[in-house]
């Protein structure tokens, strides 16, 4: 088991001291570990001598397992119900999570390779995931779930904005921002968080993206989504089709947001006047959500030193181009970025 050792309370401790508890170190289970995502949570497949597989959640830390929140916010999916790994067991004094294995195939690796029919049957079952999880999110209304508790507020989307600034203008691109253009920025976007945080607010799973999806035996699953929380309808639809991870056709981008508007069964919607400003809100959304991302791939790569998510930035970038550039709204915005983000010129 080529797993890393830090002294007796380590990674490979811990996952050790787990297999051992549970027997399956003495039946012949190995371990590997897997790639990780953007949190400090470590991952490994369990293997059975059988062939059998399991994904073992390693936590930095012990936790209460009612009170963690993958736990809380799992319970509340299948409620609704959506796909997602069932849990199988628990260490809470070491950390661990035991977890249902859904292969390695996220929608982004699987799509590299989907005939387009194919590709198009998973991305409308993706959206329809997104309608249900509002609908039914909406009556499933309790404090007793954290994520009706915390919000996309004024607060929090400023801070994302901020996060961008430090973390990708400053950290990753070297440039120090004078205090006069700081506050400039802030002033250009403040309005923008000041209309999203005012929209309704509805269940968000809050990074909804492809390689947040995995398709095993056939079935698309949902992952990674223990930060749920309330925000604008248009957020986690944004997250799937603005993703940085992969292009979509501005075409099918369109077709999908029909999609959506579609599922959502409101005849009001349907409006010329409605869908128009519904693409509004939605390219709102998508502005401050990549201007957001760009700030964890700065701090990803220079804070973490992962540079995985520099290949990502390009993409990003020019997201964020064609909506400053979409609407008049945000020349001035534009003219500040620009100033210091060739790419946004």
């Amino acid at each position: 088991m080529s797993v890393e050792r830090r002294g007796p309370d380590g990674v490979r401790a811990r996952v050790d001291r787990f297999m051992t508890r549970s027997e399956l170190m003495q039946a012949g289970a190995r371990v590997v570990p897997l790639t990780g995502d953007a949190s400090d949570r470590r991952y490994f497949r369990m293997i059975t001598s059988d062939g059998r597989t399991r994904v073992i959640a390693l936590h930095t830390e012990p936790f209460e397992f009612e009170k963690l929140p993958f736990v809380n916010v799992a319970r509340l999916f299948q409620s609704i119900p959506l796909p997602v790994p069932e849990i199988l067991d628990h260490a809470d004094d070491l950390g661990i999570l035991l977890l249902q294995d859904l292969g390695d195939v996220t929608l982004q690796a699987h799509l590299g390779a989907a005939a387009p029919t194919e590709h198009a049957a998973l991305y409308r079952e993706a959206v329809s995931f997104l309608v249900r999880l509002q609908t039914r999110g909406r009556e499933l209304t309790s404090e007793s779930f954290i994520p009706y508790c915390i919000a996309f507020d004024r607060e929090k989307l400023l801070w994302e904005l901020d996060f961008f600034s430090k973390h990708f203008v400053e950290a990753y691109r070297g440039i120090q921002l004078p205090a006069a253009q700081r506050e400039a920025l802030r002033r250009d976007w403040t309005p923008i968080v000041e209309e999203l945080a005012s929209e309704p607010r509805v269940l968000c799973h809050r990074d909804y993206h492809s390689r947040n999806l995995m398709l095993n035996n056939g079935r698309l699953y949902i992952i990674d989504f223990q930060d749920a929380r309330m925000g604008p309808d248009t957020y986690d639809l944004v997250s799937l089709l603005r993703d940085s991870y992969l292009d979509l056709a501005e075409e099918t981008v369109d077709e999908l947001i029909s999609h959506f508007l579609a599922l959502k069964a409101s005849t009001a919607a349907q409006t010329t006047a409605a869908r128009q400003d519904f693409r509004r809100r939605f390219d709102l959304m998508a502005l401050q959500r990549n201007l957001k991302a760009l700030g964890t791939f700065g701090f990803q790569t220079t804070a973490r030193g992962n540079p995985v998510y520099i290949q990502y930035i390009p993409r990003t970038l020019r997201y964020v181009r064609m909506n400053l550039l979409r609407h008049a709204r945000f020349a001035r915005l534009q003219e500040l970025l620009a100033a210091h983000i060739e790419e946004l010129r």
